[in-house]
């Protein structure tokens, strides 16, 4: 079962790899020839277009509006303009190196000749790869506690069954009945239902994360999911939707600016107000828009979507000629006609649009500071009424009239402030790391409701700062602080480390190459389903939607799923328990075993196995999201399962030991029939006690019948098969069992129900 299910989660991975081989465009020995990104050498000139993949680390020799999409390596969601111009500072950050192209990012715009400087793993993405490879996969909290579990168990059956050994050594007994003894206690003390329950405690959760789009490649996974203490996410795609969008246009007139949020709230009126400016943005603009897929640089498609929102027509205006957008120019402009009559409009940066204005206004970059405090991107339109003639250029841009500002931002999830939410009130942290800007950082942090205060937000210069100083004093800075900007693979890596150090649980979720070297030494490495091939590769679990939300609901099922196997255990261990006692208190007093191997083994694997199964089920609890996440160093046995294990266990010890003393010793009942009477009580116990499994906190009585009709289910068809093997012959003679009147039955059921009374006063107790 489990290969099954992890073999259908790597399957939903490999699916999700792209297949496609690509090629690059190279000058050699003064021919253009097309080879494989592989085949690339140092010292190859390689011509790149829109759309290309970049295979290798390049140095621009020319570029033309050239625009490269670094997201895979940086997290930065805006484009970057990259140029041919020589650097005039050493060991600068990825981002701020313009003159270099490198491996993995994509031509957004524009075209470009370069020359290749590395390749393979001496690339960044390479030196990336190479970090991935030489760190250590973590073992998740599951399969930790259940190694220890596991030597408790077989310390506890050794220990036992050495004491068992002496004492029945010391009563002279038979060396062959010692042996059945000694065999009869491991039955009764192994939970031989335990791999399987845990298989499919997991193998439910996993198959309810894949309906809530979480993928997990092992099944521990699941259970990890539930125990981080700690979520490490990106920002872009994650908890922001990967688009840039108008967030807010201001309008400027007579040296005054009047504000308008761009949301779904605007009025008729609002609308045909702003849909003048929307009409400049739309019409300068390189962008396409089509039914499949958006073409172009981000804000030139912004404004086509908010034209499209303000129902902007433009069939009525005729492009006359366009000045495309050049990274040393910073602004396009486009000439057109309207309504018989002629016009330039300009879009770009403020200054530079202002510096062709006819009025110089300071209240300007003032609202353009303002907004950019905001988080927002802001671009500045301009327009003028021109002469006609037959050619325009760069001339005829003069004593234009400042429309306004519009501004930006990648927009945050709705969905992701109640996700938020909820892991703050289960007890997580969460953690934001981005590429972005820190004042566009802080914006989105502060309305997803992670932080009010600035002081939280740090940079890859102060990450760099700290790291140079010990340990101890980065891992108090680490602590400080909730939204990391800028900052590179490496500095990432090393806060996971220090997240660690300060015994969290943590998990990282990404899409980049970028994040894959912290996804994969995280305690729980999570990536995106639209990530790159080697960041789901690094990863134990996919999220399909890229949606914070959905990492939240795994990590709801991922509690049930902890909460199940703690349910499974407590059935199990409690009713092996029971088993050893009874067994240890009739060799004490002299007596023979309650039950011999063959029915121990067919209690453990047949009734324990039914209910075991059944409690995988369960679904999940009330106010199961509003408790503190369980630390992951916690043993199963904590000492709320010990002590009710131990409850239980010497409750249901004691009745059958006692029941067993009444029909041997008061009765004198044929040994082979109060065997047969025992195991018929066990029966009825292990169907009564799982219902105090049910939950560890919550009455019996109160747990509803919806959240696990299984369970009943379970009952029934435990008692049937235990009177099916009393009525067979053949089946009663191999399990040295008996027919027991109906009237017997009803008192064995009845005394069984004293462990589900028990039960309810010991949580009536704890509760007080």
């Amino acid at each position: 079962m489990g290969t099954y299910q992890e073999n259908k989660a790597n399957n939903t991975a490999l699916a999700l790899s792209s297949l496609v081989t690509v090629s690059t465009r190279v000058k050699r020995e003064k021919k253009e020839l097309e080879v494989l990104s592989e085949e690339l050498v140092v010292g190859d000139i390689v011509l790149l277009e829109s759309g290309d993949k970049i295979s290798a680390d390049m140095r621009i020799i020319d570029a033309h509006n050239l625009m490269v999409d670094e997201a895979v390596l940086t997290g930065e969601s805006i484009q970057v303009v990259k140029t041919k111009d020589t650097l005039k500072k050493e060991n600068l950050s990825l981002a701020a190196q313009e003159n270099i192209l490198f491996s993995g990012t994509t031509v957004v715009k524009g075209r470009a000749s370069a020359v290749v400087i590395k390749t393979g793993l001496d690339t960044e993405i390479g030196k990336i790869a190479d970090t991935i490879n030489n760190t250590l996969e973590e073992k998740s909290p599951l399969t930790i506690r259940v190694e220890k579990l596991s030597k408790q168990i077989s310390m506890l059956v050794l220990i036992v069954a050495f004491i068992i050994t002496i004492l029945l050594l010391s009563k002279g007994v038979d060396y062959n009945e010692i042996f059945l003894s000694v065999i009869a206690l491991a039955v009764s003390a192994m939970p031989e239902g335990l791999p399987l329950a845990l298989t499919m405690a997991l193998t439910i959760a996993s198959n309810k994360m894949a309906k809530k789009n979480v993928v997990a490649k092992k099944l521990h996974s699941a259970e990890s999911l539930g125990s981080c203490t700690v979520i490490v996410s990106d920002k872009t795609g994650t908890l922001t939707i990967n688009e840039q969008t108008a967030r807010e246009v201001a309008l400027y007139n007579n040296k005054k600016f009047k504000s308008y949020k761009i949301d779904d709230n605007l009025t008729k009126e609002e609308q045909e107000i702003l849909q003048p400016i929307s009409l400049l943005g739309s019409i300068n603009n390189e962008a396409k828009i089509t039914a499949k897929e958006k073409i172009g640089d981000s804000i030139d498609i912004a404004f086509l979507l908010l034209s499209k929102k303000l129902k902007v027509k433009t069939n009525h205006i005729k492009i006359l000629e366009m000045i495309p957008y050049e990274s040393e120019n910073k602004y396009s402009a486009v000439f057109f006609e309207e309504d018989n009559r002629n016009y330039v409009t300009i879009k770009g940066s403020p200054e530079v649009v202002m510096s062709f204005c006819q009025v110089k206004d300071k209240n300007i970059l003032k609202e353009n500071e303002k907004m950019a405090s905001m988080g927002l991107r802001v671009i500045a339109l301009a327009k003028a009424k021109i002469r006609k003639k037959k050619t325009y250029n760069e001339n005829d841009i003069k004593d234009l009239e400042f429309v306004g500002l519009v501004g930006f931002i990648d927009p945050i999830r709705k969905e992701a402030i109640p996700a938020i939410k909820e892991c703050k009130e289960a007890g997580i942290k969460v953690l934001m790391v981005t590429g972005d800007h820190p004042l566009t950082s802080f914006s989105i942090a502060k309305e997803l409701g992670l932080t009010d205060d600035f002081a939280d937000v740090t940079t890859t210069e102060e990450v760099e700062k700290y790291l140079k100083k010990n340990k101890k004093t980065f891992d108090k800075f680490v602590r400080s602080k909730c939204v990391f900007t800028r900052v590179t693979p490496l500095e990432k890596l090393e806060i996971i480390k220090s997240l660690k150090r300060q015994q969290e649980f943590v998990c990282v979720t990404g899409d980049g190459v970028n994040d894959a070297p912290a996804i994969k030494a995280a305690n729980l490495g999570v990536a995106m389903g639209s990530g790159t091939d080697i960041t789901r590769e690094a990863s134990r679990m996919i999220i399909m939607d890229d949606n914070f939300k959905s990492i939240v609901s795994g990590i709801e099922e991922g509690r049930v799923a902890y909460a199940n196997i703690r349910k499974i255990i407590y059935f199990l261990i409690s009713c092996g328990l029971a088993e050893v006692l009874f067994f240890l208190l009739a060799i004490l007093f002299n007596m023979p075993m309650p039950l011999v191997a063959i029915q121990l083994l067919w209690l453990n694997v047949v009734t324990d196995g039914i209910q075991d199964f059944a409690l995988s089920f369960e679904k999940k609890e009330k106010d199961i999201m509003k408790e503190k996440p369980v630390d992951p160093k916690e043993s199963l046995f904590d000492k709320k399962l010990l002590k009710e294990i131990l409850v239980s266990g010497l409750t249901i010890g004691l009745i059958v030991f006692l029941v067993w003393t009444y029909l041997i010793k008061y009765i004198q009942m044929d040994i082979a029939t109060a065997r047969g009477y025992i195991m018929a009580l066990m029966v009825f116990i292990q169907n009564i006690h799982v219902f105090n499994c049910r939950s560890e906190k919550t009455s019996a009585f109160k747990m509803p019948y919806k959240n696990n009709k299984l369970v009943f289910f379970g009952v029934a068809a435990s008692i049937i098969l235990h009177f099916i093997v009393m009525e067979v012959p053949l089946l009663s003679t191999l399990l040295q069992t008996s027919i027991i009147p109906l009237k017997d039955l009803g008192f064995l059921l009845l005394i069984s129900t004293i462990v589900l009374f028990v039960m309810e006063i010991y949580k009536k107790i704890k509760k007080v």
